[in-house]
């Protein structure tokens, strides 16, 4: 029985780290949108090449905060979270 709640518990942290890291797409989408319609606004008006990078690189490193801090619990949660769950369970039986 307690190998069962074991596998649970790991499986359960594999299925949740999976799910986090769901989360990468969303600002692989968003920064690919936003380089496009960055080449498009230089394309129609050159001049504004500065303002539009920036405010594109910007974007961008605001973006990716989010697959970090996706990768950062899907990381929590393979490494440090199953150890911690077994232990609970160890000192709930005792």
């Amino acid at each position: 029985m307690l190998e069962l709640a074991i596998g649970i518990i790991l499986g359960c942290c594999a299925l949740g780290a999976g799910m986090a890291m769901i989360a990468g797409i969303g600002p692989g989408i968003g920064e690919g949108n936003a380089v496009a319609k960055a080449c498009e606004a230089i394309g129609r008006q050159p001049e504004c090449k500065g303002a539009v990078t920036t405010t594109m690189l910007m974007g961008c490193a605001i973006a990716e905060t989010t697959g970090l801090y996706a990768l950062v619990i899907a990381i929590l949660l393979i490494f440090l979270a199953p150890g911690r769950f077994v232990n609970i369970l160890l000192e709930s039986i005792r």
